[in-house]
């Protein structure tokens, strides 16, 4: 990625979060946080990472670029127990979301997982609640999503037309894989949702909107009942349950996967439901990230 100079800089002063609270200092190997040492590695193929050398069980494969079976296996090869991918991944062992499937994780046959988006684990808890209480038949999910590293902050060519747009000036329309990867954790809904994301000039935060079509008759409170209690059960710590009128710069810093907005509530026709969540794109995902490798950890 980057010389261990520039890591140590970027954790240290953040655009979105601030200055970093403690110490940061780069060395000749890696940088000091706090006075807990990090390596820094510049390695092109997992293979060659000699991750049993320093002790490393579990690996978060986080660079985007080894998103499959056999490439993120690699890791494995320098001595890893366990890889961890953060996104969605073709042919992982499972793709976990906390708070909808994390009883299915198998320490014993799961070796490779997929934790999949920060989309996917804001509108998945959703999903869940909705077909839950009221059994969804079909729906569209919409997110409004913080622009990121794959847009260019002014107009360059890219293979997507419009990513190659400046992120910070226009609403991008793009697709996500979300819905696809929402029905692979919840299997039951399988052809019956889809999506599109709208990527919007603003660094962090973003909201999902969720349209679904129910198979009883159902009002607001009805809804918003089912996720409060939801919230405060099953899935306390992943979802949050608001009746503040919230924007997407509340949402900064908020560790939940995502912050139902029970305000924008809607039902057509008893049967037509609109749900929003908001979530923050970075912090939220990262503290899934954490608990998961927490998870993966205590069965090695």
């Amino acid at each position: 990625m980057t010389d261990a100079k520039t890591l140590a800089h970027l954790l240290k002063y953040d655009s979105v979060f601030g200055k970093f609270d403690g110490t940061v200092q780069a060395s000749s190997d890696g940088f000091r946080v706090d006075g807990s040492e990090v390596r820094v590695l510049s390695v092109r193929d997992p293979a060659a990472i000699p991750w049993s050398k320093y002790g490393v069980d579990i690996v978060v494969e986080s660079t985007g670029l080894f998103t499959n079976r056999d490439a993120a296996s690699k890791h494995m090869k320098g001595g890893a127990n366990k890889i961890l991918i953060s996104a969605p991944a073709k042919d992982p062992d499972i793709t976990i979301v906390p708070g909808v499937n994390l009883d299915k994780y198998d320490p014993k046959a799961h070796n490779l997982v997929s934790l999949a988006s920060c989309t996917t684990n804001c509108v998945t808890p959703l999903a869940k609640v909705i077909n839950d209480s009221c059994t969804m038949k079909h729906g569209f999910m919409t997110t409004a999503h913080a622009y990121t590293n794959d847009q260019r902050i002014q107009d360059l060519p890219h293979h997507d037309l419009r990513r190659a747009r400046a992120a910070a000036l226009s609403i991008i329309p793009t697709s996500t894989g979300a819905a696809i990867a929402t029905t692979e954790v919840l299997p039951e809904l399988k052809g019956k949702l889809h999506g599109v994301a709208l990527r919007v000039p603003v660094p962090d935060g973003s909201i999902v909107d969720l349209v679904a079509e129910v198979e009883r008759d159902v009002t607001v409170d009805y809804v918003n009942q089912a996720f409060q209690k939801a919230a405060t059960g099953p899935m306390r710590g992943v979802l949050e349950y608001s009746e503040e009128p919230l924007v997407s710069a509340d949402i900064i810093g908020n560790p939940h996967s995502a912050v139902f907005d029970s305000l924008l509530t809607m039902v057509l026709e008893n049967r037509l439901v609109k749900v929003f969540a908001w979530y923050d794109n970075e912090w939220g995902y990262s503290n899934r990230l954490v608990d998961m490798v927490q998870t993966m950890s205590k069965h090695l």
